[in-house]
């Protein structure tokens, strides 16, 4: 499956778990320019790398998990790894930046999560 997956609050852990692999989920807004332009990379860097899982939650409709994550900047991207959370990510929405950024997420110790 290539774009993104849409996720709310009453499917976002489960779904989340059940995904193996790397999983980029990016808090979003309808009117958010910096947010089609992040979408739009990484849309791009999922097709160098099919592997890639990208799931968009609308921060406009759900509250509960912009409160459960912290989010007071859009976009918002956080990383799981094998479903569990990892850690936030942050970048430029250039591919090199995303690149280097989630190399050095995912070599750093996983955080606890929100």
């Amino acid at each position: 499956m290539t774009g993104f997956r849409p996720l709310e609050q009453f499917e976002f852990h489960h779904t989340l778990d059940g995904t193996p692999g790397v999983s980029v989920v990016m808090f979003s807004a309808r009117g958010c320019g910096a947010c089609r332009s992040f979408k739009t990379m990484l849309e791009g860097c999922q097709q160098q790398c099919p592997d890639l899982h990208l799931f968009l939650v609308d921060a406009e409709r759900d509250g509960a998990l912009v409160r459960e994550f912290d989010v007071f900047h859009l976009p918002a991207l956080f990383l799981f790894v094998d479903g569990r959370y990892h850690r936030p990510l942050q970048c430029e929405a250039r591919p090199e930046a995303f690149a280097t950024a989630l190399g050095a997420a995912r070599a750093a110790p996983a955080l606890e999560a929100p």
